[in-house]
């Protein structure tokens, strides 16, 4: 028992910036067997084995939809994109229950089981005549084609939304629990994280790669039935290697709604909108208790560590830390009096959020690549030596295959080096990570709008059919941008956010992906209404890519791009600039630890 509370001294006692974290019965993990990356490599065996599942049934869905439901193509479409934005959307939901009720392990455990009751239900759905309408020629003879209807497509659907509503629960999670296995205040462990990111980004790849090529092939060759099952399977071993690493895992426990805090600073503040600020912010309530106390505001948004420094930004939020004299007399509602922590922990995702608007023009390019890039393909000559052809969806398959070597190479080699002329743990700060990336996005859109302006002239002009790999290049550099800037966005949100809201803020990050392809919606649709003049349709309504000006188009999103960019490098070092106040720091007052051993906000260190 004297071992026991020797290590806990030795550990979690003298480090008092770290939450309590519990191990598989409840009870506080212990430094030397819960955590590190051994636990989280339980952890990414999910991570991959379940973009495998979702990304196999995703890139071959329309397909399905088409051929064997019988729906029209608009009709198709919009099933498809509606089942992946609903993914994404979901992710917050995941986020939500994970940080307040559920915790991560249950979170992913409970929804990736609903995730693969869908994959189940869609291989019986797919291999049952009776589940489907009768067969026919959706391409010859579309006419005598029957759209599945009543219960058919009661059971597609039904299964299709239980997939979406799992594997949008599980997402956050994956990235929050990997990461929740290290101490973000301890210099060795935080050089781990970084790795840690770098290693899911790598997870990722691996399992888009083998879903784009193996999976693909299994579908197309075999049918959806086997394709289907062949993602029930994957995602059983997902859950599988989940399931593995129980012992193992360092648990963070929920902490109540996180949304109430916020709710209550904003109401507080709004109902005290008339008052007037002090100008000691000490004098504020709760701006002189102890940032280290878990009960100095009973907020889950308060920190259990961190010296929470006073921020001039957002000081309007400071009045609903005002104790005006009627609330001395009557009690605190913490509906009308938030403490000083309380405010900045609102202050700092207020502060975040334009870093998160900035991805969004990103993906708006990647939902490019995933649709008018594979038509580029399909128009290209696709032969590779006399009788293969590669099948133009799996181009997408590109930069994971060169991800697979470049991120490994980039921890082990650039990461060190940059590291020791920065001194930064993960060798560039996230927010320098997130700037490259978007700058290098745009040269993928360059490339994209000189092969189609080559690919064009070529065909309309000499009539001569260019070789499909004129388009690797596009693909290629934004391979390289998504890792910049995908496991940056990730890593800056995770390191800023309080305790108890990791994973929501990670499904946050997911929200990008579902912003970025309805504005790619928007934008085409708003593109071909301003360029079409005389009767003419605008430069992509043609549904031809020889008559359509598609290379024009990629030019405008290089374009956008380039400014995307540079609003981001403002809002990048608005960010960063937000010094503490020089008027009143809150210093911990906790005994016998020393100001050194807590860690600052991780948002004053990522100065681009």
């Amino acid at each position: 028992m004297e071992g026991r509370i020797s290590e806990y001294k030795d550990g979690e006692l003298n480090n008092m910036s770290e939450e309590t974290t519990l191990d598989w019965r409840g009870r506080p993990s212990r430094p030397r067997k819960h955590g590190g990356m051994r636990a989280a490599a339980f952890i990414l065996g999910l991570q991959s084995f379940e973009i495998m599942a979702i990304a196999a049934v995703g890139n071959n869905l329309i397909t399905y939809v088409i051929n064997e439901m019988h729906f029209s193509l608009s009709a198709s479409a919009n099933i498809v994109t509606n089942f992946v934005g609903t993914i994404f959307i979901l992710a917050l939901l995941g986020g939500y229950l994970s940080d307040s009720y559920l915790g991560s392990f249950w979170t992913m455990l409970i929804f990736g089981f609903v995730e693969l009751s869908g994959f189940i239900l869609l291989s019986v759905q797919a291999h049952l005549p009776q589940l489907k309408p009768p067969k026919c020629n959706m391409i010859s003879n579309p006419s005598e084609c029957v759209e599945a209807k009543g219960f058919k497509a009661f059971i597609f659907f039904v299964a299709l939304y239980l997939v979406a509503l799992g594997s949008g629960c599980v997402k956050p999670n994956m990235i929050a629990h990997g990461a929740d296995q290290f101490k973000r205040d301890d210099p060795g462990q935080s050089k781990k994280l970084s790795t840690y990111f770098n290693a899911a980004y790598f997870a990722f790849s691996v399992g888009e790669l083998v879903a784009l090529t193996v999976l693909v092939w299994v579908q197309t060759h075999s049918g959806m039935d086997v394709g289907f099952g062949v993602s029930a399977a994957v995602m059983a071993m997902g859950l599988i290697s989940l399931v593995s690493g129980t012992l193992y895992y360092r648990n963070k426990r929920p902490q109540g709604s996180i949304l109430t805090p916020l709710a209550q600073v904003i109401v507080a503040a709004i109902v005290k909108r008339n008052q007037v600020l002090p100008s000691n912010p000490q004098l504020l309530h709760g701006g002189q208790k102890s940032m280290n106390d878990g009960n100095n505001d009973g907020s889950s948004l308060s920190p259990r560590g961190g010296r929470l420094f006073h921020t001039e930004r957002f000081r309007f939020l400071e009045k609903a830390c005002i104790k005006t004299q009627d609330e001395g007399k009557s009690g605190e509602s913490p509906w009308r009096l938030c403490t000083v922590s309380q405010v900045e922990q609102v202050k700092t995702l207020l502060s975040i959020l334009p870093i998160f608007a900035c991805t969004i023009v990103f993906n708006t390019i990647l939902a490019q690549l995933q649709t008018f890039s594979v038509q580029q393909g399909s128009s290209m000559n696709t032969r590779l030596g006399h009788s293969f052809r590669i099948p133009p969806a799996s181009l997408q398959s590109i930069p994971y295959l060169m991800l697979i070597f470049l991120v490994p190479l980039y921890d082990a080699l650039f990461v060190p080096f940059a590291r020791r002329l920065t001194g930064c743990e993960s060798g560039i700060s996230p927010l320098q990570r997130i700037g490259f990336g978007l700058f290098l996005a745009t040269f993928s859109m360059v490339a994209a709008a000189l092969m189609e302006q080559k690919r064009r002239e070529e065909a309309v002009g000499h009539g001569e059919i260019i070789s499909i790999f004129w388009i690797t290049p596009q693909f290629l550099i934004f391979g390289l941008s998504e890792m910049f800037t995908a496991v940056g966005l990730i890593e800056f949100f995770y390191k800023q956010s309080s305790n108890g809201m990791q994973a929501f803020l990670m499904a946050i990050t997911y929200c990008s992906y579902s912003f970025g392809f309805y504005f790619s919606s928007l934008l085409v649709s708003l593109v071909n209404k301003v360029t079409a003049s005389n009767g003419e349709s605008g430069w992509l309504g043609e549904n031809d890519l020889n008559k359509d000006r598609l290379d024009l188009f990629y030019w405008l999103l290089a374009v956008l791009s380039f400014l995307n960019f540079l609003n981001y490098l403002f809002w990048s070092r608005w960010v960063s600039r937000g010094p503490p106040s020089s008027l009143a720091p809150l210093q911990p007052n906790v005994n016998n630890v020393s100001s050194k051993n807590l860690g600052n906000l991780d948002i004053n260190r990522d100065i681009p």
